[in-house]
């Protein structure tokens, strides 16, 4: 291959290959849709169509006049704690976490089907540094690009956000490390992204006000946390009783191994229960003017 060319492209190549091969070893590689015992027909690759969206719009639904309630600054001048967003319109909100198993088939399904999605990423997974997390363990393309691959997902659309260094307990630490960890990962994002953060996810979803602090001063304007998980297979686990999509919603995935297939059979299952996937950063400005 000529020098030069794009991780990008290097690893889509890698990618139809290994996707090829696997199609030779065992059919289209469908996975069950979770609850039916049905597998999906859609082959385990980037082999997605483009939306008709005009690509100079916003990916995603965008809030409506009066739609969005709104989430009052807090009385301590430090950053909101912001788990879902005020609507009662069928929308949710997608985001992934760590940076691990850098899957191409996931790049190409959020550029080509211009799916909104905000990325909080750690340093440590970016660069596939020390202890993989285990979730992430065995997958085809872990570390593979790198901030290239961030970079990448970023000029698909998706915004880069931050998720700390090297995912500690935060709340373990003090204020002077927990800064360091958060001012650290804001300032890589901008090196090599071109954009500043302002949203921050804490690891596991711990924090405390030394956190907030820290965030504010590393130019966070509001903590993200989440109302629901996706697990392998793009099963949601609800943290409701009646386990069931909200609107205004935020999920949780993970870079994990089998991204794009998860990706792929989350957002039909989405689509199938009548929700469209928000815009995440033009809610949360309608939600926090």
């Amino acid at each position: 291959m000529a020098p030069g060319k794009s991780w990008a492209s290097r690893s889509a190549a890698a990618f139809m290959a290994l996707a090829a091969g696997a199609g030779c070893a065992g059919g289209t590689g469908g996975v069950p849709e979770p609850g039916t015992g049905r597998a999906s027909s859609a082959p385990d690759s980037p082999n997605v169509s483009a939306s008709p969206v005009s690509p100079s719009r916003p990916p995603g639904a965008l809030p409506r006049p009066g739609e969005v309630g709104r989430i009052p600054a807090p009385s301590d001048g430090l950053p909101r704690v912001i788990s879902s967003i005020p609507t009662g319109r069928k929308v949710v909100f997608l985001t992934i976490d760590d940076g691990w198993e850098q899957d191409p088939g996931f790049l190409a399904q959020v550029r080509d089907q211009r799916i909104p999605i905000a990325a909080f990423v750690t340093r440590d997974a970016v660069e596939a540094r020390g202890t993989t997390d285990p979730t992430a363990q065995g997958g085809r393309f872990l570390g593979a690009g790198k901030w290239e691959y961030v970079r990448a997902l970023h000029k698909a659309g998706a915004t880069i956000e931050n998720h700390t260094l090297t995912h500690p307990n935060l709340p373990a630490l003090g204020y002077q490390r927990q800064r360091a960890e958060i001012c650290g990962t804001s300032t890589l994002i901008r090196k090599h992204v071109g954009s500043r953060p302002t949203l921050f996810r804490p690891p596991f979803g711990n924090h405390n006000t030394l956190t907030r602090r820290a965030a504010k001063a590393c130019g966070i304007d509001a903590l993200l946390l989440w109302t629901a998980t996706v697990q392998p297979g793009g099963k949601i686990a609800y943290q409701v009783p009646d386990k069931k999509l909200r609107p205004g919603d935020v999920l949780l995935l993970h870079f994990r191994p089998g991204l794009s297939r998860d990706f792929r059979v989350l957002v039909n299952k989405i689509k199938r229960r009548g929700f469209e996937i928000g815009n995440l950063d033009a809610y949360l400005k309608a939600a926090t003017r």
